[in-house]
């Protein structure tokens, strides 16, 4: 059932990212159409608190890590940052995030890029991933939701909740 949630929304995504060059309106399917606008914000994230899909495989859900986040428009920003991952192994990561989408407080849209440390994918080296995400910001704290897809029986599915605090804007 989640991979299904998981699929519907990535197809309102990729339908918002298709029809969003030629849309006259400000919404899409509902949705908020955010005007790309240049920002210059820094941002401190944490690690990560996972609740896994998979609940009798032992998984690690306390990922804790540091990472740091640069938002340089309204629907872009990067990315970088290492926590101790769902097989109590570290990873890190690298990657854009791309959310042109918003319902009330919360962007919406993924993030893609560069992830290594899980033993059961390239024997823990790195791999590409996009994952969908959602960000909401009130002043100086905010929180991304990632819905993390499981892939076989190498990464396993998850919705992941990260912190952060503006250090800069």
């Amino acid at each position: 059932m989640i991979n299904n949630v998981v699929k519907k929304m990535l197809g309102f995504i990729l339908l918002g990212l298709c029809l969003n060059p030629v849309a006259q309106a400000d919404t899409i399917l509902g949705m908020d159409v955010i005007e790309s606008q240049p920002l210059n914000e820094a941002w401190l994230d944490s690690g990560f608190l996972s609740y896994h899909f998979d609940r009798d495989k032992g998984l690690n859900g306390d990922n804790y890590g540091l990472g740091a986040e640069y938002r340089f428009s309204t629907v872009n920003a990067v990315t970088v940052g290492r926590f101790y991952n769902s097989d109590r192994e570290y990873s890190n990561y690298a990657g854009l995030y791309y959310q042109p989408l918003a319902i009330g407080p919360f962007r919406l849209g993924v993030v893609a890029g560069g992830f290594n440390g899980y033993p059961k994918m390239k024997d823990g080296g790195w791999f590409l991933a996009a994952i969908p995400m959602a960000s909401a910001e009130w002043g100086r704290v905010g929180l991304n939701i990632a819905i993390v897809p499981s892939y076989k029986d190498r990464l396993y599915g998850a919705i992941s909740l990260q912190l952060k605090i503006k250090v800069w804007d």
